[in-house]
């Protein structure tokens, strides 16, 4: 059985833009469950690659949802997100 934190993050979602953020502004974008709200997804980022999250937006598409996350500035988005797949 999966735990709650993998069914919460879906996968990490790479544009141009949200490299740029990656790059500039210390953030990564996931698909997130359609159902989870930003405590849940800030305590899911925090357990799956232990690390402190700063603030979660989130917005609605037409394919889901997607979280963009801020993290602290001790924590490098960039070491997140060659863990999370995304290059």
């Amino acid at each position: 059985m999966t735990r709650l934190e993998h069914r919460i993050i879906l996968h990490a979602y790479v544009t141009e833009k949200a490299m740029d953020e990656m790059e500039h502004q210390n953030k990564l974008e996931f698909v997130v469950d359609r159902r989870a709200n930003r405590a849940e997804i800030k305590r899911a980022i925090e357990e799956i690659y232990h690390c402190k999250v700063a603030k979660v937006n989130t917005k609605i598409v037409r394919t889901g949802k997607i979280a963009t996350i801020r993290f602290r500035p001790e924590y490098s988005a960039e070491d997140i997100g060659s863990r999370a797949g995304v290059f």
